[in-house]
């Protein structure tokens, strides 16, 4: 039995004897009483819930804390005043939401704009809804997070209404960019398939067009249909039949009328032969086009659905709102729902403990500030916003909706759940509210970051600058940032795009408008730039390249300018040496390194902190963050641990000192010598430091160029080691790949082992009794004194020429300066080449988002090789899960793990990845990519 049927049998035996006359503040089961009843982390408990409530098994009554009970407590009045109803829709592929309407007599009145930017749009989808006999098909077109699928389901309640279809059918929809890479799997789940028509086909399986039969099919992002797709569905279109996958005749038969939506073109995505089959097209608008009270509407539902869902009253000042909506660029309706769950769910952990919620300008982050600013930039959007708005707007969790629906922008959790959660957590653990609220905040971004990003938003600085700024200012404004940062050699703020393209916009509108005159120079501001020639000389060049540009007279003033901006532009660096922090556990055991040291190299960069066994981990931080601010010459600060649990203050002390911290554990007194050597140089900084610490070995280590010669090492059989978390899937893959190197280039054969890391060092003794080993390559170097070959350069075109180094005693060891982009290419290839039924093209992206998740939640550098190993090894985790050949891991190594607070870490990953491609992971198999995680968390 699943977990989640697990919970649901325990809150029916729960709440099952309970009545709704008898009910009151405590009646029902909480997150809390879940989780500790199946001692399963919180956010996993109220995740179970929240799905058995949208799956219409249970419900959730309101207050504080959220209750649940078994749904038979109200199956006389499901409409409850207890209740929060989240019916839902039956669907093979997508469970959309039904809505609750306070008024009937015109669904599309739950439309924001119906009968305003898009009547149009409104009367449109009446039309093709209401034609005889039965309705015709229609196109939605729109952007991203314009609404296509809200507006769909709303022309489907409007058909039931209108009792064009039966009451009681549901709208089958499909996203044809589920399977646009594989259009046999596509035509199977359209159309259906005999037995036998493909390998895997055991049996005869109906399609979506059958069970839309005498309903509605809903048929999203349509341009990702291959155009013998679309070929099929307008045939069938036509005639009303079909022929399942496998089928030489179309002898089945569905009454259906088909609504396709598309972001794209039709004329230039589709084929014309299709579109002429669609008689209505119905544009929706951008959100920038929306007038200004249905912008201020927009804000207001959103808010309503949060402050329903915090049982709080939320207000918010006229800034916020303008904020909000200026913040909306290529994301429209959708961009603003994740921005105003990401102001809520932010202002709501700053003032959890009162009653209602204040959101100020003070508490957005900057993007969302920025929505100000631009705002500001369009006088006339201004203009039609003021009248409308008031200091504040006051948003009841009590208010009357005109719906509501969760739609496919709903997130998958209760992020305010979460939030009180982990919150409660850390306070537990001794954080400062300053703390909690940093943690817990990059939590919402990331979480909120990525779920969006499934559904087609990017957050991306330079889209969001062209919508303030022209792209051929954009332009220039890079070309100069290129030549500043070569030319001058130092690192700027990341906010260059912006202040410089502001700027050079602002002069150019000033220099297109005739009646303004620019004034003579400041007597001030020639003296400061006086102080700055280097900067001074490149933005002359700068005045070469705008006039170059746009073929205009830069005013030799404006070189001034330029140089001042230039100046505050670069990154804020102080001349100190870094500071260095000993800190580990013992009476005097981080002191007696930092004596040795000092007295040796003569430097007074260095503190120690001596932690003895009883000290708690409180006072600890307490007082390395003393050390840290007193070792602090502005150049940041290096903190040498003794155990890796130490390496996680690190954002802490950054939070709590400003300072930038960085972490080494392990700590010997040979990294202290080497850290405070070169830190005493003055042009270190502390990422060269880290970057030299994390591949220091000590002073006696053994060169590549000193490895001895095969031939001196043994007369037994050559042999190579490929290592990977499982022995299998990656490994086999090296192993295939280096028989393939050695026979086909180098005419050889040498017998290669796929190894599990688990046991490597087990399996490794085992080889050597029989085998000389004369190489190693995989996710970890086991340090046998024999060349390591990293995995990214095995599966490069260099692959070929390293091992031939290897076998001529050639062999060097170079460092690896492999780019995130080129790692991306090998992953892709690697994907591409070695698996039948998954598709690069559609879970790169997915597992590069993993990846990066799993670097922030285990604060690990993020290493383009690492990225290669993990990205690698769940690509065959994935392909193993779907065709059910699974890894196997003991009861004692899996038990292990689950006790690992890594484990607990990462699963919040797993949870994003598993929800983007509709997939559920073994225990075994992230047992395997825990393995993965543990072995970077060594090396780092």
């Amino acid at each position: 039995m699943k977990r989640i049927d697990r919970v649901y049998q325990y809150v029916k035996e729960q709440t099952a004897h309970l009545d709704e006359e008898h009910l009151n503040e405590v009646s029902g089961i909480t997150t809390a009483e879940v989780a500790d009843f199946f001692r399963i982390q919180r956010s996993n408990a109220s995740k179970d819930l929240n799905n058995l409530v949208r799956e219409g098994l249970i419900d959730k009554l309101d207050g504080r804390p959220v209750r649940y009970v078994c749904k038979t407590v109200f199956q006389h009045k499901p409409l409850s005043k207890y209740v929060e109803s989240y019916r839902e829709i039956e669907s093979p592929v997508i469970k959309p939401k039904k809505a609750e309407f306070l008024n009937s007599e015109d669904i599309f009145k739950r439309v924001v704009g119906a009968y305003s930017s898009m009547k149009n749009s409104t009367e449109q989808a009446k039309a093709a809804i209401l034609y005889p006999p039965k309705g015709l098909n229609s196109l939605i077109i729109g952007p991203t997070g314009s609404g296509k699928t809200f507006f769909a389901h709303t022309m489907f309640q409007f058909a039931k209404q209108n009792k064009v279809i039966d009451d009681k059918k549901e709208m089958i929809v499909f996203n044809c960019a589920d399977y646009a890479s594989n259009p046999e799997l596509l035509m199977s789940h359209l159309f259906g398939h005999v037995k036998g028509a493909f390998t895997g086909a055991d049996q005869e399986k109906e399609g979506l067009i059958s069970l839309a039969n005498d309903s509605f099919l809903f048929l999203d992002e349509i341009h990702r249909l291959p155009p013998e797709g679309q070929e099929m569905v307008f045939y069938f279109m036509d005639n009303g039949t079909f022929a399942k996958l496998g089928e030489t005749q179309k002898n089945n038969h569905s009454s259906v009328r088909i609504i396709c939506a598309t972001t794209e073109d039709p004329s230039s995505s589709l084929l014309n032969t299709f579109v002429r089959r669609i008689p209505i097209t119905i544009q929706l608008p951008n959100f920038k086009d929306r007038t200004a009270k249905e912008k201020i509407d927009l804000v207001k539902i959103m808010m309503t659905m949060e402050a329903k869902r915090i049982q709080r009253k939320i207000v918010l000042s006229e800034d916020v709102v303008k904020a909000l909506i200026g913040s909306v660029s290529y994301g429209n309706v959708g961009q603003l729902k994740s921005n105003v769950q990401l102001v809520t769910a932010q202002s709501f952990l700053n003032h959890m403990d009162q009653d209602e919620i204040h959101i100020t300008i003070e508490e957005l982050n900057e993007s969302i500030k920025e929505g100000l600013i631009t705002l500001a930039h369009d006088r006339q959007a201004i203009a039609d916003l003021t009248p409308l708005l008031t200091p504040q707007m006051i948003i009841s969790p009590n208010e009357p909706l005109d719906m509501f629906e969760e739609d496919s922008y709903e997130l998958p959790y209760n992020l305010y759940e979460i939030i009180g959660d982990k919150a409660a957590v850390l306070k537990e653990d001794g954080l400062t509210q300053d703390a909690i609220n940093h943690f817990i905040s990059t939590d919402i971004n990331v979480h909120l970051k990525s779920f969006y990003r499934n559904h087609g938003f990017t957050f991306d600085t330079e889209n969001k600058l062209t919508e303030i700024i022209d792209q051929r200012i954009i332009n220039t404004t890079r070309k100069i940032y290129d030549y500043a940062k070569e030319a001058l050699n130092y690192d700027f703020q990341t906010n260059f795009l912006y202040a410089m393209g502001f700027h050079i916009s602002s002069f150019l509108n000033r220099l297109q408008n005739k009646s303004e005159t620019f004034s003579q120079d400041n007597e001030n501001i020639k003296n400061m730039v006086a102080h700055y020639p280097e900067e001074m000389a490149v933005a002359t060049v700068f005045k070469k390249m705008i006039e170059e540009d746009y073929q205009v007279e830069v005013p030799e003033s404006e070189v001034h300018y330029l140089t001042v901006l230039l100046v505050s532009l670069k990154e804020n660096k102080e001349d100190g040496r870094i500071g260095i922090v000993v800190a580990a556990h013992g009476n005097s055991t981080a002191s007696s390194m930092v004596q040795v040291v000092t007295q040796l190299l003569k430097v007074d960069n260095l503190r120690a902190v001596d932690m003895p066994l009883e000290m708690k981990p409180k006072e600890a931080f307490e007082k390395i963050v003393e050390e840290v601010v007193s070792v602090d010459e502005g150049s940041g600060v290096m903190l040498l641990v003794d155990m890796g649990s130490l390496g996680t203050f690190s954002e802490e002390i950054k939070m709590e000192t400003g300072i930038e911290v960085k972490v080494v554990d392990m700590v010997t007194t040979s990294i202290v010598l080497e850290a405070a050597r070169k830190s005493s140089l003055l042009d270190t900084s502390l990422d060269d430091l880290y970057d030299s610490l994390a591949h220091f070995h000590g002073y006696t280590m053994i060169k590549s160029t000193q490895l001895p010669k095969r031939k001196e090492l043994s007369s037994k059989e050559e042999a190579i080691i490929a290592i990977c978390a499982s022995g299998k899937g990656t490994a086999q893959r090296m192993k295939e790949l280096i028989d393939h190197y050695l026979i086909s280039h180098l005419q050889t054969k040498i017998k290669v082992f796929p190894i599990s890391i688990v046991e490597l060092n087990q399996e490794i003794s085992n080889i050597q009794n029989n085998y000389q080993i004369i190489a190693s390559t995989g996710i970890k170097d086991p340090k046998i004194g024999v060349p390591f070959i990293s995995m990214d350069t095995l599966f490069s075109d260099q692959g070929s020429r390293v091992l031939e180094s290897v076998l001529t005693d050639n062999y060097e060891e170079t460092p690896t300066n492999i780019t995130m982009e080129n790692a991306q290419s090998i992953c892709y290839d690697y994907i591409k080449e070695s698996f039948t039924f998954i598709n690069p093209d559609k879970l790169l992206q997915p597992l590069w988002e993993f990846s990066s998740e799993i670097c922030h939640l285990e604060m690990l550098q993020a290493d383009a090789v690492f990225y290669i190993n993990l990205c690698m090894h769940t690509a065959g985790a994935i392909e193993r899960e779907l065709r059910n050949d699974l890894l196997t891991a003991t009861e004692k190594e899996l038990t292990s793990m689950k006790e690992s607070l890594v484990y607990q870490r990462i699963l919040p990953a797993f949870d994003i990845l598993n929800n983007t491609l509709q997939i559920s992971f073994s225990d075994s198999e992230v047992y395997f990519i825990y393995q993965i995680i543990e072995n970077e968390k060594e090396k780092a």
